[in-house]
């Protein structure tokens, strides 16, 4: 990740489903986010890394929030959180933790958490009004001291207009090129995952990068083929001898060792 020059890397609930398997992203605990969190923070030194808060840890009240926050960062050890949505609640969950002195990201459009008040994976702002609905949204988000907002999902004018009038950057998915930044899940731009159950949620909007699902097949089918014919390991990959003179021994003294295991036994 470093390596190829990525300067955000979003630890997203989208793990639920593919890490985890999971039909949607709302039932990963705020512990399994954590966990992640820990793992990439090992793995990068150079790009900042955003946490999703998860569906559940932030929605009741602004206490439960910002104790979830401090968790991600002091625990997770990440630089900021994501939150979904723009309500009264969640703009005042913002406030307090920008006090508290921790970085937010915010996330308007599809937001995943809420599949179930939108009717499933579908996109946003296809209206005038819902539109202006998320226009207005980010702008809450921004007021709230926000220092980026996640558009997902809605056409590419809707957030072209948004990114221009906004002070922040915004950061797409599924929202044209005329934002300030791109995010991808890394599973669905690498084309990590064959199974039919992902293969029926992967996003129209995603470009496939690679196609390491494909590899990973046909590897592990190359394997047991391999082992089945026990043409693995072969010489090559049996690298370890006894030493010099110590095989002659241990077949002399196999017998007794197996008679001891046996009068042991009785």
């Amino acid at each position: 990740m470093d390596k190829a020059g990525i300067d955000i890397a979003l630890v997203g609930d989208s793990a639920a489903m593919v890490v985890h398997g999971r039909e949607n992203t709302l039932s990963i605990s705020l512990d399994e986010i954590i966990s992640h969190c820990k793992a990439v923070k090992r793995g990068s030194t150079r790009a900042l890394i955003v946490a999703d808060i998860p569906f559940g840890f932030y929605e009741s009240n602004v206490d439960h929030a910002l104790s979830t926050a401090f968790r991600l960062v002091k625990e997770g050890g990440v630089d900021a959180v994501k939150l979904e949505g723009a309500t009264a609640t969640k703009i005042q969950a913002v406030k307090s933790m920008v006090e508290a002195g921790i970085a937010v990201v915010g996330h308007v459009g599809l937001t995943p958490q809420s599949v179930g008040v939108l009717g499933g994976f579908r996109p946003q702002g296809k209206t005038a009004n819902s539109a202006l609905e998320i226009l207005y949204a980010a702008y809450k988000l921004q007021e709230a001291g926000c220092f980026a907002v996640v558009l997902e999902c809605v056409p590419k004018a809707l957030a072209d207009k948004v990114t221009a009038l906004l002070q922040i950057p915004t950061i797409g998915i599924g929202a044209g090129s005329g934002t300030s930044g791109q995010v991808l899940v890394f599973h669905d731009l690498l084309g990590f995952l064959q199974h039919p159950h992902h293969r029926k949620v992967s996003p129209k909007f995603c470009k496939q990068y690679a196609h390491v699902g494909e590899s990973i097949h046909v590897a592990l089918s190359q394997f047991v083929s391999d082992v089945s014919a026990r043409k693995f390991p072969d010489d090559r990959h049996t690298p370890y001898e006894f030493e010099r003179g110590e095989l002659d021994k241990f077949n002399e003294n196999v017998s007794a060792i197996m008679e001891q295991f046996r009068s042991e036994g009785e």
